[in-house]
């Protein structure tokens, strides 16, 4: 006990006891892996199983940037290195296969010296491509296009990815707690002490005390910061997903123009993924899926792929995304996908609580990036990031140490 408070008091190395509460098992696997390698105790809990919200429900695009630059070059620029990133420290969930930005007719082609342009300015690798180049790579695509770009898009498993950051944090110390649902935040005047979980699997209620607690929770992030009389400024745009039972592209096809629904269709497997739709949502618990919409990704998809409308739904789903609110913006597809950290004793008055939001799960590991430098502010400590060089663990490991 002497040695670890000398180590403390002289902040000789990355022995941190701070304990760290991590609420959501989506980012938070992220999270949990570069607070574990950063030498802190942590803590994540999710109320369901891992991966059973958004983190978990996407279309599996690992973006190159490229559908962000028109109206979103921030976002655009983090989805490019992170794309990077994630293809050094995990090539196993990944599918290298490139995508297209497609242009369908001449009102795409009115954006294409522009998408050029902002590519370029977003650090984006692209090459032009003919028609003739184009439907060479792909045949199924819609043979009156008018050429394509190709960037450097890719196809990631949803849950495979997530659970190699899962897995290493497990390998480094970090507890994972599924169906242990947060019911209440633990509050000293105005700070945070831990939080009241129900443990799903024995009925059983306990508390679990902390130094920090994140809320990671995603689209539930408001309703977990309510609980500690704190508003976030959160917008809920859930979207619909449509799978067919057929691989009818090798590599991600996006089309060119302004980001918009139903102009996506990534190759997983065996299936083709369509998506993705957008609209606003008060409360995620109670979101349904608009019965019009698989109707109308079909239609969107085919003026991609003709070929796609001879096959029935494989599968649907949706997803809610959790943005920053964007004020005035009231467009779901205008709304910025960047992130950002919360420090709620600076913002709210309130120590011991700390909120990480918006993002996509292209940029999860730098979500993670900044919220634990915030944390290592907050705590005195002076510990580098390393989780964009440090190779994570095969999914399968989760599994092993859990």
């Amino acid at each position: 006990a002497k040695f670890y408070r000398y180590l403390i008091a002289h902040n000789t190395g990355p022995i941190n006891m701070e304990h760290i509460i991590i609420i959501g098992g989506g980012v938070g696997g992220a999270l949990a892996h570069d607070l574990a390698l950063r030498g802190f105790r942590v803590t994540l809990v999710e109320k369901g199983e891992l991966l059973s919200g958004t983190s978990g429900r996407h279309h599996g695009l690992l973006h190159s940037g490229a559908r962000y630059v028109l109206h979103d070059l921030k976002t655009a620029r983090e989805c490019a290195e992170e794309n990077q990133i994630l293809r050094h420290i995990a090539p196993d969930a990944l599918e290298l296969n490139d995508g297209l930005f497609v242009a369908l007719d001449e009102d795409d082609m009115v954006l294409w010296d522009r998408f050029d342009e902002k590519c370029h300015e977003a650090g984006i690798p692209h090459v032009p491509l003919s028609a003739s180049q184009t439907l060479a790579m792909e045949p199924e695509l819609v043979q009156t296009l008018k050429g394509a770009f190709r960037v450097c898009d890719a196809t990631m498993d949803a849950w495979r990815l997530p659970l190699q950051f899962f897995a290493t944090a497990l390998c480094n110390g970090a507890r994972i707690r599924t169906f242990s649902e947060v019911i209440s935040i633990r509050t000293s005047g105005r700070s945070i002490v831990g939080v009241e979980v129900m443990d799903h699997r024995v009925n059983r209620v306990e508390t679990i005390g902390a130094d920090l607690v994140v809320n990671a929770a995603g689209p539930w992030t408001a309703k977990v910061a309510a609980m500690a009389d704190i508003q976030i400024p959160l917008r809920t745009v859930p979207g619909v997903m449509v799978s067919v039972p057929a691989r009818l592209n090798r590599m991600v096809i996006n089309r060119l123009h302004h980001a918009g629904e139903g102009d996506i269709i990534v190759p997983q497997r065996n299936l083709s993924i369509m998506g993705t739709t957008a609209w606003m949502a008060a409360d995620p618990d109670t979101v349904k899926i608009p019965s019009d919409h698989v109707k109308r990704l079909f239609e969107l998809g085919n003026q991609l792929i003709p070929g796609i409308m001879k096959y029935e739904a494989h599968s649907v789903w949706h997803a809610c995304r959790p943005l920053l609110d964007a004020g005035e913006e009231r467009d779901p597809m205008r709304i910025s996908r960047t992130f950002d950290c919360l420090d709620h004793a600076e913002r709210d008055g309130m120590e011991g609580i700390v909120t990480v939001l918006g993002g996509k799960a292209t940029t999860m590991r730098a979500m993670a990036e900044k919220t634990a430098d915030l944390i290592c502010r907050k705590t005195g400590r002076d510990l580098c990031c390393r989780t964009s060089e440090v190779a994570l663990k095969p999914y399968r490991t989760y599994y092993e140490y859990h």
